[in-house]
This record gives C-alpha cells, sequence and structure tokens, in this order.
C-alpha cells in the first residue's frame, strides 16, 4: 500500500488530513523540496537536504530532522511504492496559527511526504517553449511553496502549445517556470550563475558536474534574451525532467529546428551517470 508520511505517522493518502488553519494553506507559509529515486536509491540525498535547510533558514525555520531521521522516512515511503523511478515530494509549513502574519503565532511544523512514480515522458524530439517576463518575487532561491507565478506561467505555455516558459527580468534569462536553462553556442555550453533570481537546481549541479568532468566548455554567466534565441542549442533541466532540449521558442526554432548533437551527447552521459550512482 502506497503510503505518505504526516507529523510523524505513516498513513494512506486518503487518511492523512491538515487543519485548515495550516499557514502553509492560509499564508503559503512554508518550503518543499522534490528529489527524485533512481531505482529506488534517493539521488543526491547531501544535496537536496541542503538546499531544504537553506530555504528553511531563509524565512526563519530550522531543520526538523538529521539526515539519518530523513532518510529512514524516505526508505519507507519509497517501499511502499511499485516503481523503480520515483520522485519523493517533501513540504514543511510553519504549521498551524490563528490567522495573523506574526509568525511567532506558530510553534509545531507541518511535515508532509510522499513519494509517486515519475511518468518519463518522451521529450527525444525536444519541446516549444515560450518567453515571458518574470513575474515572480525576488527570492526564488527560496524553495517556497507559494507557486502561483509558476502555475500561470505554466498554463500560459500549454495555451500556446508549450510545455515550458522561459523567464526574462530586465532583458536577460533567469530560468524556466519550473526549470534551469541551458543555451550552446559554438560548441559552449552557457548558463546563468545561481542568484536569487534563480533557484539552485540539484539537476543542474549535476549536469555542470559531468560537463566538465568530460571536457565540455561550461561558462556561467548571464544570458541576454537574444542570445537565446540565437543559441544553437536550447535546453531545460529538472529533478523529474532530467534534461530536455527545446527546439522552438515562441514562433521561431532554435537554429534548425532538431534536437542538437551536444544535448543527445550529455543525455547518454547523464543516463549513464544515474546508472552507475545508483549501483556504485
Amino acid at each position: 500500500m502506497q503510503l505518505v508520511y504526516l507529523n510523524g505517522e505513516f498513513k494512506p493518502i486518503a487518511e492523512a488530513n491538515i487543519n485548515v488553519l495550516d499557514r502553509g494553506f492560509t499564508f503559503g507559509d512554508g518550503v518543499y523540496e522534490v528529489i527524485p529515486v533512481f531505482n529506488r536509491v534517493v539521488f543526491r540525498i547531501d544535496e537536496h537536504l541542503k538546499r531544504l535547510k537553506n530555504s528553511l533558514n531563509a524565512i526563519f525555520m530550522e531543520m526538523p530532522f538529521n539526515k539519518d531521521e530523513w532518510q529512514e522516512i524516505f526508505q519507507q515511503l519509497v517501499a511502499s511504492v511499485d516503481a523503480n523511478e520515483q520522485s519523493i515530494y517533501l513540504q514543511i509549513t510553519r504549521g498551524i496559527s490563528e490567522r495573523e502574519h506574526d509568525i511567532s503565532l506558530a510553534n509545531s511544523p507541518t511535515i508532509f511526504a510522499m513519494s509517486r512514480p515519475i511518468k518519463n515522458a518522451d521529450f527525444s524530439k525536444g519541446i516549444k517553449a515560450i518567453t515571458h517576463n518574470d513575474i515572480r518575487w525576488d527570492y526564488c532561491h527560496i524553495k517556497a511553496i507559494t507557486l502561483l507565478p509558476s502555475v500561470l506561467l505554466r498554463h500560459l505555455a500549454k495555451q500556446h502549445g508549450a510545455k515550458e516558459a522561459i523567464l526574462i527580468k530586465d532583458g536577460n534569462v533567469t530560468e524556466g517556470a519550473a526549470s534551469n536553462v541551458f543555451i550552446i553556442k559554438d560548441n559552449v555550453v552557457y548558463t546563468t550563475p545561481e542568484t536569487n533570481d534563480v533557484l539552485p537546481g540539484v539537476t543542474r549541479s549535476v549536469i555542470l558536474g559531468l560537463l566538465k568532468d568530460n571536457k565540455f566548455n561550461v561558462v556561467e554567466k548571464t544570458i541576454s534574451e537574444q542570445e537565446l534565441f540565437d543559441a544553437d542549442e536550447v535546453w531545460v533541466s529538472s529533478s523529474t525532467w532530467e534534461i530536455v532540449p527545446v527546439t522552438q521558442l515562441n514562433d521561431n526554432k532554435i537554429a534548425d529546428g532538431q534536437v542538437g548533437r551536444l544535448w543527445q551527447q550529455v543525455y547518454d552521459i547523464y543516463q549513464q551517470f544515474k546508472q552507475c550512482y545508483c549501483y556504485s
């Protein structure tokens, strides 16, 4: 039976209930983390927990468990799901209080976690993306549960027959609505540096490491909107999408509109890395 974790208990999701005065519901006052599971091995747990701790600290909360305690929770959730590739969703809110903005009114966080199978969509032929002004807040490095802007941006993309929205702020690329962005020009891979405008993606970090280990030329720099449209290849990355080629941007093809040679090489390297990581 598939289980979820809620405040110290494992139970079927139909039996998991949260108070309507939880600040995650009334204020969006909380953070979350998404962690892939490959061949039933939790992927890069240290990096994900570090990002979770950074997000919690940024909203004046503390990490509730140590690594071993988290690992025990994750293992029970993964064991309850009949799939080798899964995605753990973890959410921590400030907890229950009367509906007042004062954060000191809540003294016990709500901790929720579940795992579910990853639905592996076939993006091997590339996807269409749109560009849009970055309408989110100025603390995008916090993995906050207040995701309404990203939800709206993904919906706008869908309305245009696209899968993702690549965001532009002050004439420069920040990231996707729910992904990090890479571009390739003249065999050099570029990606935007980590700032408050960009979530420090764990998959992004893995890709950067693999690129450097395999002697690709990699540069972290500000990418202008014009450079995005002039790129030879565009990729987006996330924990569940991994590395996806963008072949069309708005009504324009990226280069010849075909999946690029470097994407195929890096995709293959990433898949090999996953297997080695899981069985090492």
